[in-house]
């Protein structure tokens, strides 16, 4: 069984979504997994039950290596034009 993760540690994987968004050189990217990280933290903020917040926070890992490979092919293929949102 896995143990709660401390609240440092909650908010140390909050922080690295956060900065791997940024990460994104597509500005509809960026901002989505910025909402998505946002919307997952929230919809598990009243989580209590040990195994459940043990099983969010290992989701929340997985989903931060998906996010740090992600922002490495991104930026290979990154568009040369910026998006009008940018502009």
């Amino acid at each position: 069984m896995a143990t709660k993760p401390t609240r440092r540690e909650v908010l140390s994987l909050f922080r690295s979504l956060m900065r791997t968004a940024r990460e994104f050189t597509d500005y509809n990217i960026r901002e989505y997994t910025k909402r998505r990280t946002v919307d997952a933290f929230r919809h598990n903020r009243k989580l209590s039950d040990p195994a459940e917040v043990a099983a969010a926070f290992a989701d929340g890992k997985s989903q931060l290596g998906v996010a740090k490979r992600q922002a490495v092919v991104y930026s290979l293929y990154a568009p040369s034009i910026k998006s009008v949102m940018e502009m």
